[in-house]
């Protein structure tokens, strides 16, 4: 990622802003695929076709980005339709064609793996249509954009995070794992890159030791197996786990509660989902990584829009970033923005965003550490 360490540091350091350049957008609760359209907002005439990955691997696909998106889409009067590959690569292929031969001008995806992006991206552009890879970076894929979160910060903050978990328990030494994203995921990577970063210092003085490493991809149930393995094969000793994210973390935490260390042994989280923000409440879970895709969504729809119109100089003010490509060694232009920590002291701000709400964090057992943390 094309930026320096300084940065990247202020970037980890921000708490309660996320933008891109100065964009702000509101949430919506949409529901369904669908297509839209509305008379309001600036005018674009073309099609907009977005492909959503699944609805397993984090619940922010359907319950964020496609209600956040299909807004962005209507309030700025673009026509678009919105579909759902639901984990399968041949669905995913069958959708990419069908929104190709429907003539949608821009195409928006997010991949399941690389290669299928690629060979969707490819087909996209022997037709003429622009694309924009969303989220994740289709490596090798020549995708015109992308737009996402700076995901190295991301990892960071989990990395600033464990850590500071680790310090307010008085953990000064501690045994460590990982539990990371799909190997096929090219964010999962940058994930990666970011935790290993931030504690690299604490590895390499030995205040922490690396006790496992493996991936959950994106799955609670295989992210479980593999903590329990590693709880065993370390007879207990583990302090923490950087997981990296809260599907995946609440995986892990159900094998805590069998085992009875669930709010001992801490772990990280990303998106912000009602059972990383419940677990993060019970104090079972150090943090949760906050990416408002209401942001992603507008700036999508707003480079969409430039794409549409041929407007190049739109285009480049929003994509003001660089991710390079490690396949085609090229830079892709990029709108990142910057994710947010959340711990028991900042929920608020995910609910007052209205990305999540009170009435569905708040539940059960819940109840009272939303009380006590004065989530309302």
């Amino acid at each position: 990622m094309v930026r320096n360490k300084g940065a990247r540091l202020a970037s980890l350091a921000a708490v309660g802003v996320l933008a891109f350049g100065a964009l702000a957008a509101c949430g919506s609760d949409s529901e369904g695929g669908s297509e839209g359209g509305s008379d309001s907002g600036s005018k674009a005439d073309g099609k907009v076709g977005v492909i959503l990955p699944d609805e397993t691997t984090s619940p922010r696909w359907e319950a964020n980005d496609r209600p956040s998106l299909q807004k962005a889409f209507d309030d700025a009067g673009v026509e678009s339709v919105i579909d759902n590959a639901g984990g399968d690569v041949a669905k995913f292929g069958e959708i990419c064609d069908s929104m190709i031969n429907e003539g949608v001008t821009v195409l928006m995806i997010v991949n399941l793996d690389s290669e299928s992006g690629k060979a969707c991206l490819s087909k996209a552009a022997d037709a003429g249509v622009q694309s924009i890879d969303y989220d994740r970076l289709t490596l090798g894929g020549g995708a015109s954009y992308y737009v996402s979160f700076d995901n190295v910060a991301v990892g960071g903050l989990m990395g600033t995070g464990i850590t500071d978990c680790l310090d307010a328990a008085g953990k000064t030494k501690a045994n460590i794992i990982y539990i990371n994203g799909d190997p096929n995921d090219n964010n999962a990577a940058l994930f990666k890159q970011g935790y290993e970063e931030t504690l690299k210092p604490k590895l390499d003085s030995g205040d922490y030791k690396l006790v496992g490493d493996q991936s959950g991809f994106w799955d609670a149930t295989k992210a479980g197996d593999a903590y329990e393995q590693l709880y065993t094969q370390n007879k207990g000793k583990i302090d923490a786990v950087v997981s990296a994210n809260d599907t995946m973390s609440g995986g892990i935490i159900a094998r805590m509660k069998d085992n009875g260390t669930a709010g001992e042994v801490q772990t990280t989280g990303q998106d912000a989902s009602v059972e990383g923000l419940q677990n993060v409440l019970a104090g079972y879970q150090c943090g949760t990584v906050y990416k408002n895709t209401d942001l992603e969504a507008k700036t999508a729809s707003d480079l969409a829009i430039a794409l549409i119109n041929g407007d190049k100089d739109a285009a480049a003010a929003l994509a003001t970033g660089s991710v390079p490509d490690s396949e085609t060694g090229k830079d892709v232009p990029s709108a990142l923005a910057t994710p947010v920590w959340i711990t028991k002291d900042n929920v608020q701000t995910v609910i007052d965003d209205g990305f999540q709400k009170a009435a569905d964090v708040c539940v059960d057992e819940f109840a009272k550490a939303c009380e006590e943390n004065g989530v309302k």
